[in-house]
């Protein structure tokens, strides 16, 4: 499975999976949910009794996380990865808006 197959298609923020049924769903372990919460990559809810809880936004970095890890890359690293993935992205989605802001901002060029 990668990160773009069954998970590209959600962007669900609420916090629907129990962590045995995202292991299930990313075809992982629990402990692989867990090392990826001790890292910060991603952090999930706890319900009223304390069980960790996946949206799907958290699934698709997780499965992104699996992916890099499954090519050899060390967890920590894997998880440092999409995080400057993340950061690159937004940084580009800022450029771009500055850029469309300044071609509006520009006069015309004299002919």
């Amino acid at each position: 499975m990668t990160a773009d197959d069954s998970f590209g298609r959600l962007d669900d923020d609420y916090p629907a999976y129990t962590m045995g049924r995202a292991a299930e769903m990313l075809g992982t372990t629990q402990g692989f949910l867990r090392a990826i919460g001790e890292a910060r990559l991603i952090t999930p809810l706890r319900s009223e009794g304390g069980h960790r809880r996946y949206s799907r936004y958290q699934l698709r970095i997780a499965a992104r996380a699996r992916e890099l890890v499954d090519q050899g890359t060390p967890i920590e690293a894997a998880c440092r990865i999409i995080i400057l993935e993340d950061q690159l992205e937004e940084a580009q989605r800022i450029n771009a808006e500055y850029r469309r802001a300044g071609e509006t901002l520009r006069p015309p060029a004299a002919t």
